[in-house]
């Protein structure tokens, strides 16, 4: 159980990494670059650390998954991203997906 969730954490590190990548866009500055290095190196660590237990394949669809899913919901509710109920549609099939990975690829 607890390489799921050192798994989740590595997808949230991704957001940040992400959020990050944005700022440092946005305005080059010492901070941007922090938050997108720490957010990318903690995401990295802990996904190899959770791929000690949990296949590479699972893992890293549902580390990308994460990241895809929490990435874009920032960018509906921090940037004001486009909130088009099929860009939810197919966010709730990528969650759907990683919980059925969950499911049928691991114990």
């Amino acid at each position: 159980m607890m390489e799921w969730i050192i798994l989740i954490l590595a997808g949230l590190g991704e957001v940040v990494g992400v959020m990050g990548l944005n700022l440092w866009n946005a305005r080059r500055n010492a901070a941007s670059l922090a938050l997108l290095a720490a957010g990318f190196a903690a995401s990295f660590l802990l996904l190899s650390l959770a791929m000690r237990d949990i296949s590479m394949g699972t893992a890293y669809a549902i580390w990308t998954g994460i990241g895809t899913v929490g990435a874009t919901l920032v960018g509906m509710l921090v940037y004001g991203e486009s909130r088009q109920w099929r860009r939810i549609f197919f966010l709730a099939l990528v969650v759907g997906s990683a919980v059925g990975l969950k499911f049928v690829g691991e114990g």
